[in-house]
């Protein structure tokens, strides 16, 4: 049986220096599949397709050895693992959505603080709202998540003169701009921090993180921002904190997700919502190309993937 074909979601003629020892496939989630699933040897997940969908051939690929997925979370792909193979590797998107989303990360801080949802609504209702509204600039910006976007997200906050960054990740470590401090640090920094920037995976530890407690150690008039995942946050408690108008926050995931019509958050005051698009921009392509084409001539060349973040284990 051969195990030698490639699924990708984009048309392999439109993508150029792949390596020629593969048989490339485009499946980007339709009912039908393009192969037989038993002979894919590295399945590249479709991108902002629903679960039940990109999970759907993992079974049937008795043959897999790399699941390569485009985002930077691999959340919706850990039910599969039992059906891959022994040895077989996910790999999450490395660095690819890094800049897109730190861009969105800077964009919604700014627009919360600088009250652009108000200046919309006074704009669509005729009204010159003038007001002093809180600066960036000289911000104590907490990020919690500090990996390759958390690190994206420093160097925009920087250019504008922020007092402060705090760094946190699961562990401490020292990173190239300073300390990054460990999560059960939180109690004793969260009261510094004027902007907190969610930029965690979703993670047995990391869900519900960002708690009633959590929200209460933030000082009167913080900003909480979520370019994450929706279940870090518990919207309950988050729903407390801005209906009381002690806090504010802006969304770009929510839990649940799609965001139900009638719910509570799209009424909360104090509250801005993106519909989870920190990576779909025309950053995206470029980036994706790039990171298959490396991964491919890895692959081929007999060399370790990149970016693998778990294995599988189904036995056989």
């Amino acid at each position: 049986m051969s195990t030698s074909d490639v699924w990708l979601p984009f048309s392999p003629d439109d993508l150029s220096d792949l390596p020629g020892s593969f048989t490339y496939r485009h499946w980007d989630g339709e009912d039908d599949y393009p192969a037989d699933p038993a002979d894919c040897a590295f399945y590249v997940v479709p991108y902002m397709k629903r679960q039940d969908v990109v999970l759907r051939p993992l079974p049937l690929m008795t043959g897999v050895r790399v699941v390569q997925t485009l985002t930077a979370g691999v959340d919706h792909m850990l039910p599969g693992l039992p059906d891959l193979a022994p040895g077989a590797r996910l790999c999450n998107a490395g660095s690819l959505h890094n800049t897109s989303t730190a861009e969105l990360a800077l964009t919604l801080t700014l627009a919360a603080l600088r009250g652009v949802p108000d200046a919309v609504l006074a704009q669509r209702e005729g009204r010159w709202a003038q007001g002093v509204r809180p600066a960036l600039a000289d911000r104590r910006v907490l990020i919690l998540g500090y990996g390759n976007i958390g690190g994206a997200i420093e160097d925009r906050l920087l250019p504008f003169e922020v007092a402060e960054v705090i760094r946190v990740a699961s562990r401490a470590r020292t990173a190239p701009r300073g300390p990054v401090h460990a999560a059960d640090e939180l109690p004793e920094l969260l009261p510094r921090a004027d902007v907190v920037i969610v930029a965690t995976p979703l993670t047995a530890a990391t869900r519900g993180l960002v708690d009633a407690e959590f929200l209460a150690r933030m000082p009167d008039g913080a900003l909480l921002v979520n370019v994450g995942r929706g279940p870090v946050v518990d919207t309950k408690a988050l729903l407390a904190e801005l209906e009381s108008g002690r806090l504010l926050a802006a969304l770009d995931v929510t839990d649940p997700e799609p965001l139900p019509s009638g719910h509570p958050l799209w009424d909360a005051p104090g509250v801005l919502i993106t519909p989870h698009v920190g990576g779909p921009t025309s950053a995206f392509r470029p980036r994706a190309e790039r990171l298959l084409r490396d991964q491919l001539a890895r692959f081929a060349a007999g060399e370790p993937v990149a970016h693998v973040v778990a294995v599988g284990g189904r036995e056989d």
